[in-house]
């Protein structure tokens, strides 16, 4: 797995800080121009005891067209945007995200061990994610380590 900086997104921390007053986080962020702009964005609930629905993804919807449209310096016409949820069992691509799911649980499958590792994240930085797992266990993988990882809804 790769650590991918959400700096080096163009307009993640932008559209990060628009939903940032719902209690919200830009997990991510894909923009694709054609003939019209396809924007893919995935949220969780800052806070990892708090589900999101429906309504969050809306209001997150109706600021971030605003602000891309913006951004892109096109009509919100022009878009075509899709904002959802990490899903029950999100496939997390990029090390970075470990960082959103802060307090939440994870499976690793990593290439030095031969079964899924389950835990709760307790942080990450640009090499790692350190996990809580069973019995009260901490345990540190080191990205380069991690074949798959998925984000588990409970």
């Amino acid at each position: 797995m790769n650590y991918i900086s959400t700096d080096g997104i163009p307009y993640f921390k932008d559209c990060a800080a628009i939903i940032e007053p719902f209690n919200l986080q830009l997990v991510e962020l894909h923009i694709e121009k054609k003939q019209e702009v396809h924007v893919s964005v995935v949220i969780a609930s800052k806070n990892p005891a708090v589900d999101i629905g429906v309504n969050d993804c809306s209001k997150a919807h109706h600021a971030l067209q605003v602000k891309i449209a913006e951004l892109l310096k096109c009509s919100e016409d022009d878009l075509y945007m899709e904002v959802c949820s990490p899903g029950l069992e999100r496939n997390i691509k990029n090390g970075a995200e470990f960082a959103f799911f802060i307090g939440r649980k994870v499976r690793l499958w990593c290439k030095d061990v031969s079964d899924w590792v389950y835990g709760i994240v307790l942080k990450s930085d640009s090499s790692s994610v350190t996990l809580e797992c069973d019995k009260g266990e901490v345990k540190t993988f080191v990205y380069e380590n991690i074949a798959k990882a998925k984000f588990i809804h409970l």
